[in-house]
């Protein structure tokens, strides 16, 4: 449910399309038991959350089979103003594609998305950087995410400090941004320079890219959590879509705080 739901929902009890006993159900229990008949549910989908967060719930695909997917898109879509489907396999997102309207697999980032309406335009304009080509796919998570919420994004690959020149050439147009998402793996030396180099937030992502000592991501991880640059936020190994939500959401709360405030 979100705030066009909500408001459809009480002038449905205005006009007396709803009675108040049914829409108190459907506010009591915001969410939605989805499962094979005669079984246990397998999922128990948050209908809510895009309206106390601001963005519905996200399926991760990944662990999931692909008729649990195709279910759980086709529940959270039937509401949601955009259903995001993360670490999604080819054949999944095949499935999800060929079953629901309006499916749209972005392969780039791993993901299929489901869009009932358009992003509302928060203001916020987030950079999303890799270090590397490898690192894009990760980035193209992040950068997916901060669109679906509403930002405008600009992207920047392949700027890694091993040829910092190709940073140094972005740089002044970093500063125009209200937030940046940094991915890199290896030791993930990207990202504290960025942040010495732009006053703006930045949010880390660590990625699996490099070889053996690299220990899948986490010499990139701790790297990080022990920046020397302040203003370096850090999430998990390879989440791309919580780098992005975390600069979309914080720069879309506060402008939204900021109009409240001059309304």
């Amino acid at each position: 449910m979100n705030d066009e739901s909500l408001r459809r929902l009480l002038n449905d009890i205005a006009s007396g399309e709803v009675t108040p006993q049914e829409a108190e159900q459907r506010l009591r229990f915001p969410f939605e038991m989805v499962g094979e008949d005669g079984k246990a549910p397998f999922a128990r989908l948050d209908h809510n959350r895009e309206l106390r967060r601001g963005f519905p719930e996200v399926v991760l695909a990944e662990g999931k089979t692909t008729d649990q997917v195709v279910a759980i898109v086709r529940a959270l879509s039937e509401t949601a103003g955009q259903t995001l489907v993360t670490r999604i396999s080819p054949e999944a997102a095949r499935a999800v594609v060929t079953d629901i309207p309006g499916a749209v697999c972005r392969e780039e980032a791993r993901a299929v998305v489901v869009s009932r309406t358009s992003p509302s335009p928060t203001g916020a304009r987030i950079g999303v950087v890799s270090a590397g080509t490898s690192d894009i796919p990760v980035a193209e998570e992040a950068a997916l995410t901060a669109e679906l919420m509403g930002a405008e994004v600009r992207r920047t690959f392949d700027i890694g400090v091993a040829g910092i020149q190709r940073l140094l050439a972005e740089a002044s147009g970093f500063r125009a941004l209200h937030a940046l998402v940094v991915v890199a793996g290896m030791e993930a030396a990207l990202a504290p320079v960025v942040a010495g180099l732009v006053p703006c937030p930045i949010v880390a992502v660590p990625t699996s890219t490099g070889y053996g000592a690299s220990w899948g991501g986490l010499t990139a991880l701790l790297s990080l959590l022990n920046s020397c640059a302040p203003g370096v936020t850090v999430v998990n190994i390879d989440n791309g879509f919580g780098g992005g939500y975390a600069a979309a959401l914080a720069v879309a709360h506060f402008r939204g705080l900021e109009s409240e405030r001059e309304g």
